[in-house]
């Protein structure tokens, strides 16, 4: 099976929870469906959704939880 790394699509802090209180989106080796969030990638008081573009299993994180990251920069593998 194949293992994608996924960029960020925009420039901002990345968030791996919905709140602080809640656990993460997704774990390293969860599996995820096509469309399911991932994380949160937070402009400017604007949180933007990061989505899965196909199903598979997340290998790992690449960045961590409200990590500053840059439009390009890896986010995660996943094995598709």
């Amino acid at each position: 099976m194949p293992i994608t790394t996924v960029p960020a699509p925009i420039p901002g802090t990345f968030y791996r929870r919905p709140t602080p209180d809640e656990p993460p989106f997704k774990n390293d080796g969860d599996t995820v469906a096509a469309g399911e969030t991932i994380g949160l990638i937070e402009v400017m008081k604007t949180f933007n959704a990061v989505t899965a573009d196909a199903a598979g299993r997340i290998v790992r994180f690449l960045v961590e939880n409200e990590d500053p990251v840059m439009a390009g920069e890896p986010l995660y593998e996943i094995e598709t």
